[in-house]
């Protein structure tokens, strides 16, 4: 730990000039101490590092020194593509390794390119997870990164549908979607994908698999999520939707349900209203999406529907009657 912060010291110095105590301690996460202590030993190593005194002082590497710590390694180049999902890197153990790569990558820039990468980090971020979700990663998630980079076999205790199961995969990759975890593995049976945070207890083998090449992990993952949105709406109600309700219907159905109902939709009627055939999970769960289109939705079929949200109405008039 303690050498890849020297090194981290070096390049910090060698891309960004002058750098404060201070500085280097928020930037590494340790202490002012501890930053002193470790430029002692630099410049015992014989790395020409020395302190400027004054208001803007800090220490400074001797003009023209380079240091020939650019090579990146294999965990390093790995977590640079994913300098855009600081986070997601960090919850799978590369925050280091990802960290060490960027000041290496700087380090080699020249100055232009160097001041070009810091705008980009000041105007832009990705903050991939969705509102209202907890921040702290699936227990095993690091670990199971590990064995998707080592293509290392794993044995998961799963919780499915019908209680735990205990089976070896061969992971084949990592997808984060709306701030959920998935493994995508290969199984007996094929390919398939498992809730990171359903995953009880995962044992990570010696043994390595031999990954299929042409295994296209985003496009498998395309076609699945597809096929899972298509398959989850297994029924269609009629509704009646305002121009109001037209708007607002997109924040609450799912986006293929949305598109599927506007797209097939007729022309509206005198009073602006459009009747939509709108594929649905089932009917409870389409009494909960539409309860919150209020007077905006009318539901004209099936019936048991109409009646869950007829009573709904009912009991909310009753609420504000009092």
């Amino acid at each position: 730990m303690r050498v890849s912060r020297l090194i981290s010291i070096v390049l910090l110095l060698q891309s960004g000039g002058s750098r404060t105590a201070a500085e280097l301690a928020a930037q590494l996460e340790v202490s002012e101490r501890t930053i002193y202590r470790d430029v002692l030993a630099l410049s015992a190593a014989g790395v020409p590092v020395y302190a400027e005194q004054g208001r803007a002082g800090g220490y400074r590497l001797l003009d023209g020194y380079r240091t020939r710590l650019n090579g990146l390694s294999p965990a390093e180049a790995e977590a640079l593509f994913l300098s855009g999902l600081p986070g997601p890197a960090r919850d799978m153990g590369l925050g280091e390794a990802l960290a060490t790569a960027q000041l290496k990558v700087a380090a080699a820039l020249p100055g232009p390119l160097r001041e070009a990468s810091t705008r980009a980090r000041q105007r832009f971020h990705l903050d991939a997870p969705g509102w209202f979700r907890d921040a702290e990663p699936p227990p095993g998630l690091a670990e199971l990164a590990r064995a998707v980079w080592e293509d290392r076999i794993v044995t998961l205790t799963y919780a499915g549908r019908k209680g735990d199961v205990r089976r070896g995969v061969e992971p084949l990759g990592l997808v984060l979607k709306n701030a959920i975890w998935y493994l995508v593995g290969r199984a007996e049976s094929g390919p398939r994908t498992y809730r990171v945070d359903r995953i009880r207890d995962c044992d990570v083998s010696e043994e390595r698999f031999e990954r299929d090449e042409a295994f296209d992990l985003p496009e498998f993952w395309a076609l699945r999520a597809a096929e899972f949105e298509r398959a989850v709406l297994r029924e269609t109600v009629t509704v009646r939707l305002s121009p109001h309700g037209v708007r607002m219907l997109r924040f609450a159905v799912e986006a293929v349900a949305y598109r599927a109902a506007l797209d097939d939709a007729g022309p509206p009627g005198a009073d602006g209203w459009v009747t939509v055939a709108l594929p649905v999970e089932s009917v409870p769960v389409a009494y909960t999406q539409l309860l919150a289109l209020g007077p905006d939705a009318e539901v004209v079929a099936p019936s048991e529907l109409r009646a869950l949200l007829a009573g709904a109405a009912e009991r909310t008039a009753a609420l504000y009657r009092r």
